[in-house]
């Protein structure tokens, strides 16, 4: 997954459950230009802050081993 699909993902979320950016920005502890940024695919945040904001939506971030090609 690029960040800019995450980025999405995370405002198609937001807006479904009716939170603003800010009460985001405020629940996760970061601060609202982050979450802007985020939404706006305008930076790369750090596993932390993604998974503080995926929690507050009641999303799940899980990471996996690619599988080899052959």
């Amino acid at each position: 997954m690029l960040i800019k699909e995450l980025g999405n993902i995370i405002k198609e979320r937001r807006k479904l459950l009716g939170i603003t950016q800010q009460d985001l920005a405020d629940l996760a502890g970061v601060n609202i230009n982050t979450v802007i940024r985020i939404e706006g695919n305008k930076i790369n945040p750090s596993i932390e802050v993604i998974h503080s904001i995926v929690e507050i939506l009641g999303m799940e971030l899980k990471l996996e081993v690619k599988k080899p090609t052959e």
